[in-house]
């Protein structure tokens, strides 16, 4: 039986929809967020593995951060995960922000992905 979709459901099915058709071959660079931390990474859909990723639960970043769940937080993510995307030789991604609105926290993680070097 098929069930209802809820709004976020339905926005994460479109935003990944959009990004297959422009990707052109790109990498994607994909994130999640809780209410405690973000997650990202750098995926290579083509061969199907995780280029580079980086969240606010390892521990060099811990001790660096007040809390996982703020703005300066999700900026020092981007700016890791693109350092190591960079260092594994990708530069241009697709940002897929899933189910989430372009703002806040994934707005921080984009720009800071962006200060690191990452082009999307």
């Amino acid at each position: 039986m098929l069930r209802k979709l809820n709004q976020f459901e339905r926005r994460q099915r479109r935003v990944r929809g959009d990004l297959k058709e422009a990707a052109g071959g790109r990498p994607r660079l994909s994130v999640h967020r809780t209410s405690r931390h973000i997650y990202a990474q750098v995926i290579d859909d083509a061969k199907g593995h995780t280029v580079a990723a980086a969240s606010t639960l390892e521990k060099e970043m811990k001790g660096k951060l007040k809390t996982g769940a703020d703005k300066a937080a999700a900026e020092a993510i981007g700016k890791l995960l693109a350092e190591r995307a960079v260092g594994a030789g990708v530069s241009d991604v697709v940002f897929d922000r899933g189910r989430y609105k372009y703002h806040g926290r994934i707005k921080a993680l984009a720009d800071g992905a962006r200060e690191g070097g990452l082009r999307f």
